[in-house]
């Protein structure tokens, strides 16, 4: 086991043991968080959580017609294969180096939460080869699920643990995460070869190179021009025809079907064989997780799709396994042939976008209860993404996941963890004690737009 794999592993267990002790710089926000665990023990719980039903059901249920995106499938499919068409890869090498000029050395804490030293970013920008980029240029698979990385280290790099909504679980290595057996583009390895730079049809960063493999062309136009199925269940596990366990279904994933039988698909695997070459295989998904082509939006499929991706704790860039607020959203509208961007500012940049900017609360509820479609409509604050679902009680209701709700005492800054996706109003947080209202969903918001326009 490498030392980069043994300290990432033990990530949360250092956070949880330094947090409390590594700098008396840490206490004040220790003190408000402490408060507000009595304070919630007191209470009967987050008024939102307790007042909105935490079922999607209840909102789907005034869904009266399918809204069928047939035409936009071929569109989904373009955009899912299209690091597999590139002969280059699709940035610049000074867009790929920008993880190198956003963290530095007096802005960054390790994983025992005291300050990166220097030689770290150097050995790092050395191991990241990029003189040799764009040298490689084949395509290729993931074998797993995987975590993409901005620097080639599974070690993390955080901000100041001492600020409220920093440290521990915001590792901002970690730009995204991407499902097994997903086309990807590879660049260059790094200068150990233990990993590679890929581009994924959504974000780019280091994989570790054991967990892909590189494939002929011939190979992907067959896989690209076959009809796919579209796994709905998550963490379902997948053997090959002979019983080897290849991976686990995440929602999204999309696979070429090789025949249709009456309770399930035959569909094509991809393991690793010896010298690291593909080894094709048959895999059995039964009809209950997956779909042939994309699904229509109506209450049934939003129901199977919307519990299944709510499983999800919440997972800063998909870490853990797990989820962060723009993931979830790409996820529940992937089934249904609608690609979007990997992060909330792209996001909501699809569809038609309606500005909130400089509009009071009261306009901007109004806009929203006028304009917005129920299951198709996105509303946006700066680093936040939510679904609108409806309206409850008068109330507009939106699904996100979400870390927590901020609080300040006296100038310090703290956080009632949620950790999950919730159903909530945009006013969430507001009947706690020290409730932060300048950090209010509503208040902030500045736009919404509408997917299927």
């Amino acid at each position: 086991m490498s030392l980069d794999r043994f300290l990432y592993f033990f990530i949360l267990f250092f956070a949880l043991l330094f947090i409390g002790c590594s700098s008396k710089d840490i206490e004040p926000k220790k003190e408000l968080e402490k408060e507000q665990e009595k304070e919630h023990e007191k209470s009967t719980g987050i008024y939102d959580l307790e007042n909105i039903p935490q079922d999607i059901t209840i909102f789907t249920k005034n869904l009266d017609e399918d809204v069928n995106f047939y035409d936009i499938q071929k569109k989904y499919e373009k955009y899912y294969f299209r690091v597999w068409n590139l002969d280059r890869p699709s940035e610049t090498l000074e867009a790929v180096k920008w993880s190198f000029r956003s963290y530095r050395v007096d802005n960054s804490y390790g994983e025992n939460l005291q300050p990166l030293k220097k030689d770290f970013f150097d050995k790092m920008y050395e191991n990241a080869n990029f003189s040799e980029y764009a040298t490689v240029n084949r395509k290729a698979i993931t074998l797993k699920h995987l975590n993409i990385r901005a620097f080639p280290t599974l070690r993390p790099l955080l901000k100041d643990p001492s600020l409220a909504g920093e440290g521990f679980p915001f590792d901002y290595l970690q730009n995204s995460s991407i499902s097994a057996n997903k086309p990807i583009f590879v660049s260059h390895f790094s200068k150990d070869r233990e990993w590679v730079y890929i581009f994924s049809s959504f974000a780019s960063g280091w994989v570790e190179s054991s967990d892909i493999v590189f494939l002929q062309n011939r190979d992907i136009e067959t896989w690209q021009k076959a009809e796919q199925i579209l796994l709905t269940k998550e963490n379902i596990p997948l053997y090959s025809i002979d019983g080897e366990f290849l991976f686990s279904s995440k929602i999204g994933m999309m696979l070429a079907l090789i025949e249709e039988k009456k309770d399930e698909y035959i569909v094509l695997g991809i393991s690793k064989y010896k010298n690291s070459e593909p080894l094709y295989v048959k895999v059995k998904v039964s009809k209950n997780i997956a779909h042939k082509n994309i699904l229509t939006i109506n209450r049934d499929n939003l129901n199977t799709v919307i519990n299944e991706v709510s499983l999800s704790n919440y997972g800063w860039g998909g870490m853990y396994g797990q989820r962060d607020c723009s993931s979830t959203i790409r996820d529940i509208f992937a089934p249904f042939g609608i690609w979007l961007p990997r992060n909330s500012s792209q996001q909501a940049k699809i569809g038609k976008i309606i500005s909130l900017k400089d509009l009071s609360d009261e306009e901007k509820i109004k806009l929203i209860k006028d304009k917005a479609i129920a299951f198709e409509t996105l509303l946006y604050k700066r680093g936040h993404i939510l679904l609108y679902v409806g309206i409850y009680n008068d109330e507009i209701v939106v699904l996100h996941n979400t870390w927590g709700i901020k609080v300040e005492k006296d100038e310090i800054s703290g956080r009632i963890i949620i950790g999950k996706t919730i159903l909530s109003s945009l006013k969430l947080g507001k009947n706690q004690k020290n409730y932060d209202e300048k950090s209010e969903l509503l208040k902030n918001l500045t736009s919404m737009n509408i997917l299927t326009n």
